[in-house]
């Protein structure tokens, strides 16, 4: 995670201001669910952690990149709502078995740079899970419209920073089928999957 991590330290104010808004599928997935401990997993600028924190009683954000969680801090204390932000791996996330109730883990396991590091991550996200627990999953997919191939595939994307600086990040892009084999070799339990615009998504479940 050492390059990622450096990526978005660099791009962490600019990438925050254009992150300003939650995932419709987040909110929907989201609607009607509390918990007592909810996890933002890759947490970013905490526009997740807040949705979760008018559900939850404590909500924890993890995130490799320390710029993240300064923007994730600020925009607590701007808009008042509690999160816990740590600095932690997704692949070794610092947290007790079963500690938490509901997760969201979107857009950062297609960072990661390898399948093995990738469907660890998946197993740290089931160990974390109180049983009867439930996240929701995303990756970037092939069927984004950006893209022309019918089989996953690692790329790099480039940030355009204000003054015109480049920053490659790594992507692997997942095809759904690949993206159903990396949850069913995990110790998750899938409830459901679906496409929405460009992503992988899965409803899943501690085993």
């Amino acid at each position: 995670m050492t390059e990622v991590h450096r990526t978005y330290d660099r791009i962490a104010g600019h990438f925050a201001q254009t992150r300003e808004y939650p995932w419709p599928e987040v909110e929907t997935f989201l609607d009607g669910r509390t918990a007592d401990v909810a996890l933002d997993l890759g947490c970013g600028n905490g526009r997740h952690a807040e949705l979760l924190a008018e559900r939850a009683d404590r909500v924890l954000g993890v995130d490799a990149s320390t710029g993240l969680l300064r923007e994730a801090r600020e925009r607590a204390e701007e808009r008042e709502f509690e999160v816990e932000l740590v600095a932690g791996d997704a692949a070794r996330i610092p947290l007790r078995t079963d500690a938490v109730d509901l997760a969201v883990y979107v857009a950062t396991l297609h960072h990661l740079p390898d399948r093995r590091t990738r469907v660890s991550s998946l197993d740290e996200l089931a160990r974390v899970l109180a049983p009867g627990g439930t996240a929701i999953v995303s990756v970037w997919s092939t069927e984004h419209d950006r893209f022309d191939a019918q089989e996953g595939f690692d790329t790099t994307v480039d940030w355009t920073l204000p003054g015109g600086d480049t920053v490659p990040r790594f992507y692997h892009v997942y095809d759904p089928a690949e993206f159903d084999a990396d949850l069913a070799d995990s110790a998750l339990s899938v409830v459901e999957s679906f496409v929405s615009s460009g992503n992988c998504y899965a409803v899943v479940t501690p085993e």
